[in-house]
């Protein structure tokens, strides 16, 4: 019976798309990170960039799916206080993220509100403070899982754009023995400027 519903919804599911009209394009644009959770009152932000390749796919008029491929730079600069004399460094964490995005026009404009899951791939990861720097990819988790809210403007020439906030629900910590018992969760503002071809 499992299998029966499984495949039934399979075929709906590609039934559905098979008749969906789909958009492909790309998209760029500026990133607000931070490292939130326990602990972690010296992370002061970092701003850096995302790029990649978008598909949307239009379920009907005012609902499309909009999976995307990320090159997402992440991370927080930081700052600390030792002894009356005042430490700074960068913490780039760079990551290959896939949201999935459910996209909701609202009414006859091109404005929309959209919402979904998103995992994140660790490209690399780095602490720095002056002239050092250490990899600092194996002390945390490979895979980052979030939720993305945003709000998006497609023009009928196919330039786009969007705001979206990327919740980070992973405890990217993996090495408390060397990172403390922090809780270490992404926190990204993006802004983007796309076009569909």
């Amino acid at each position: 019976m499992k299998k029966l519903f499984l495949f039934t919804a399979l075929a709906l599911f590609c039934l559905t798309f098979s008749f969906a009209q789909v958009n492909f394009g790309a998209k760029a644009g500026v990133n607000f990170s931070d490292i939130t959770g326990d602990d972690v009152d010296s992370f002061t932000g970092r701003t850096a960039f995302h790029v990649g390749v978008v598909a949307e796919i239009m379920v009907s008029d005012i609902f499309a799916v909009q999976p995307e491929i990320l090159y997402s730079a992440q991370g927080s600069d930081w700052e600390e206080e030792f002894e009356g004399e005042t430490f700074e460094g960068e913490g780039p964490i760079d990551y290959l993220n896939i949201p999935i995005m459910a996209k909701y026009y609202v009414g006859e404009g091109g404005f929309s509100v959209e919402a979904g899951p998103q995992v994140g791939i660790l490209l690399s990861a780095e602490y720095t403070e002056d002239d050092l720097s250490i990899d600092i990819k194996d002390d945390l988790k490979g895979i980052d899982f979030g939720v993305n809210f945003g709000l998006g403007y497609k023009m009928e020439s196919g330039l786009n754009f969007a705001a979206r906030y990327n919740l980070g629900l992973t405890d990217a910590n993996d090495n408390p023995d060397e990172l403390g018992d922090s809780d270490f969760k992404n926190s990204v503002i993006q802004v983007s400027v796309g076009y569909f071809f």
